[in-house]
């Protein structure tokens, strides 16, 4: 496994569960498995964790209660629930990211990975961009447009801008292909 490799955490209580969802990912992320609530936040406090795919009804420590812990302690993946449990109202105060009902698939499985983080990535370049725009505004504020037509690093500047700025609407037109995506899936499974 690379450095750069994203790292997945699978939280699910049921040994077998957790050894097909990890062979199912495995060859695309560095994949750990905890198998309970208590182990997770362990695991989250000492690696540094993109996703976690988190079982909700475990023993012990809940999923629920292991992602108010994550949210509490500000540990930062993406958090998938991959759960038996139907969706309810209860949901609505949960702060997960994703929500699998089991039984899952490993398209779906590893779909759901690469759509968490490139939500992750969206994320980042947003900030970045708040940053680029706001070093600008300073700029502008405080030097002349001859200065700023004059300086290279100025030029630098707002190539940048426009570099984020083309990678967020690609981003934002990739999360509309995939939102429409989901909602036809979602279609067909109500049609069967």
């Amino acid at each position: 496994m690379t450095e750069d490799e994203p790292t997945v955490l699978i939280v699910e209580d049921d040994e077998d569960v957790a050894e097909t969802f990890r062979r199912w990912i495995e060859d695309a992320y560095e994949t750990h498995v905890a198998l309970g609530g208590s182990e997770a936040l362990e695991l989250l406090e000492d690696l540094d964790i993109d996703v976690v795919l988190l079982d909700r009804l475990m023993p012990g420590m809940s999923g629920k209660e292991v992602l108010e812990e994550i949210k509490q302690r500000a540990l930062g993946p993406r958090v998938a629930m991959v759960t038996a449990v139907e969706p309810d109202y209860d949901i609505i105060g949960m702060g997960f990211d994703e929500y699998i009902t089991k039984p899952s698939s490993p398209e779906e499985l590893r779909g759901t990975v690469e759509r968490l983080l490139r939500r992750d990535e969206r994320d980042k370049d947003r900030r970045e961009y708040a940053s680029l725009r706001a070093k600008q505004a300073a700029l502008e504020s405080s030097k002349s447009k001859k200065e700023l037509d004059e300086s290279e690093e100025y030029d630098e500047l707002t190539d940048r801008i426009d570099e984020v700025t083309e990678e967020l609407d690609t981003a934002e037109e990739d999360l509309v292909d995939e939102t429409e995506f989901l909602s036809s899936l979602r279609e067909i499974e109500e049609d069967e």
